[in-house]
């Protein structure tokens, strides 16, 4: 895949690379040129400019791009403008950091859906989410193993975890299920819950809305996802 990462600071950086060394094609696009030349060589494309100049931007190529990420935190103005502008220019996915509770209210008054928190979420997690196909979330317990949440596959939707042979064919674990639940509060407002059901046993029944959480090897979650 071909990623547009905006700003080379400590999170933009590292999920450049680790995009970078899973053989994706990362552009990274920073302002400082001492920045640029330190990761010339650990990601694909680096490339010194302003990304808030229209008359650059348009020079790259936005429409092979499969996703841009707006990184830039330090400055929340410059955030949200190279966020706007790329999204005016037709990128077809923005996902965009957000620093605190009212630079994400501003981000998605502009039709952000996907922020990044890099104070409570890792490169390696979006680096994972971003490379394999339905990934909700997932967490590294080591360089090789890793738990992920991830929407059922349709084939499986209606079907018992027995009948899917999880572990047999794909060497995976079930941990659980998540099922999305609307709750209403005391006011009479609802919201969507995220439930957690449990321990999932060999009769658990996959829904179509439903997440599954497993755990297994990077290479073997990578072939289930993928496949």
């Amino acid at each position: 895949m071909k990623y547009i990462i905006v700003g080379l600071g400590n999170f933009g950086a590292s999920l450049g690379e680790k995009l970078t060394a899973q053989g994706n094609e990362v552009i990274g696009i920073d302002n400082r040129m001492s920045k640029v030349d330190a990761l010339k060589e650990k990601i694909s494309h680096t490339i010194c400019m302003d990304a808030l100049d229209e008359f650059t931007v348009v020079g790259l190529p936005l429409l092979d791009a499969d996703v841009v990420v707006i990184a830039i935190g330090e400055d929340q103005g410059a955030n949200v403008m190279a966020t706007a502008l790329f999204k005016n220019l037709g990128a077809k996915r923005i996902i965009s950091r957000s620093v605190n509770a009212l630079h994400e209210r501003v981000l998605e008054a502009i039709g952000v859906t996907e922020i990044v928190r890099p104070e409570e979420e890792t490169a390696e997690r979006w680096a994972k989410k971003l490379c394999l196909t339905n990934v909700v979330d997932s967490f590294e317990l080591s360089p090789d193993f890793s738990i992920i949440e991830v929407k059922v596959p349709e084939k499986f939707v209606g079907k018992a975890l027995k009948d899917i042979s999880l572990r047999a064919e794909y060497n995976l674990l079930a941990l659980t299920t998540i099922q999305k639940k609307e709750v209403k509060s005391i006011v009479g407002k609802s919201r969507t819950e995220r439930q957690v059901q449990g321990v999932a046993g060999p009769n658990t029944v996959l829904g179509a809305e439903d997440i599954l959480v497993v755990y297994g090897s990077n290479k073997d979650l990578r072939t289930f996802i993928n496949q």
